[in-house]
């Protein structure tokens, strides 16, 4: 089978293309005709050696795939072959969120933040798949569409509706950025009939997110104090909940959200360390949440709001797997909405 590869040294330019035997499903496991992958931010940082360069090597990249089940190991009751099936990228299955549930390690253990770290990734022809960690997708969606959910439409659906108040029609919700989170917190508040501010700053980022359903936009470039603009947005009220998928201004995030209100902490795009002055938050009795996917119910649920909405994922484009690299670069450029995503080999 074919299967991009990491090698001796990490790097866009470092990714090779290679034949590798096809592998065999084990008990518990299936053999999954990969048909389409999506990228997501940690897959370039794995890629870089940004995120765990002491993995070992070589490395499959990249964790969100759809595709069939070609072949199934002993045991396997939950799908069948032939089945339209995406991954799930957290060991976590059901029930609330523990070490063990999320990371699949002992207390004190070393994290296992599954699919290419240390664990082989999706970007290949074939992948050999726990069948626990597989989920059937909407019928009307396509494997493309299908492979952006695992991480970014759950994330978001996480940051909205998994909380000690979840999002409802009326409210609003403030969305920092239109990459793949962003998108699909667009949708999904839309869909639940709340009102929707995102930042960009990019004012043709800003259009399409309009088309995609955001009522308002603000350019953080040409209002640096986009919280202020939030504020007045909402009539000095604030917002219900800020998906902020930056985490380097809190404390703007934290000022532009209403008293009782949250902000879902979703990503670290600009850096993994935010100066925060913690009286704002205490005055507010706001909520900071970490946002950490979700577990296999809860994307079964997620799938059905979707499948219900009749909900499609927005594809910025479409990559030849013969061509990752060039998905890898365009996905470091930012000049993108929505997902990129990787056709099957």
């Amino acid at each position: 089978m074919k299967a991009w590869v990491i090698e001796d040294k990490f790097g866009i330019d470092a990714l090779k293309l290679v034949e590798r035997e096809t592998p065999k499903p084990g008990p518990g496991e299936v053999l999954l005709r990969v048909r389409a992958v999506s990228l997501n931010y940690r897959d370039l940082a794995f890629v870089e050696g940004l995120a765990s360069p002491q993995h070992p090597r070589p490395l499959i990249p990249a964790s969100d795939a759809a595709g069939e089940v070609a072949a199934v190991g002993d045991g396997v009751t939950r799908v069948k072959v032939g089945d339209r099936v995406v991954t799930h990228f957290s060991n976590w299955l059901g029930g609330r969120a523990t070490h063990a549930r999320m990371y699949g390690a002992t207390p004190g253990g070393s994290y296992d933040l599954s699919f290419g770290t240390p664990h082989q990734g999706v970007l290949s022809e074939y992948t050999s798949f726990s069948a626990e960690r597989l989920v059937h997708f909407p019928e009307h969606l396509s494997f493309e569409e299908a492979s952006t959910l695992p991480i970014a439409a759950l994330t978001a659906w996480h940051s909205l509706f998994l909380n000690e108040s979840p999002l409802k029609a009326g409210e609003t919700v403030l969305v920092q950025g239109t990459g793949g989170v962003a998108i699909f917190a667009i949708q999904l508040a839309r869909a639940a009939g709340a009102r929707v501010i995102v930042t960009s700053s990019s004012d043709e980022k800003l259009a399409r997110a309009r088309e995609i359903g955001a009522h308002e936009g603000i350019n953080y470039k040409k209002n640096p104090d986009w919280d202020v603009r939030a504020l007045e947005l909402t009539g000095g009220q604030g917002v219900d909940i800020v998906v902020d998928v930056t985490g380097s201004e809190l404390g703007r995030s934290i000022h532009a959200v209403r008293a009782g209100g949250q902000v879902s902490v979703v990503g670290v795009l600009a850096g993994i360390t935010a100066k925060l002055d913690i009286y704002p938050l205490l005055t507010k009795k706001a909520r900071l949440q970490g946002i950490f996917t979700g577990s296999r119910d809860h994307f079964e649920d997620l799938n059905r709001a979707i499948a219900q909405h009749r909900l499609r994922p927005v594809v910025d484009r479409v990559v030849p797997f013969e061509k990752a690299r060039e998905a890898f670069g365009q996905l470091r450029s930012n000049q993108f909405v929505g997902k990129i995503v990787i056709a099957g080999a």
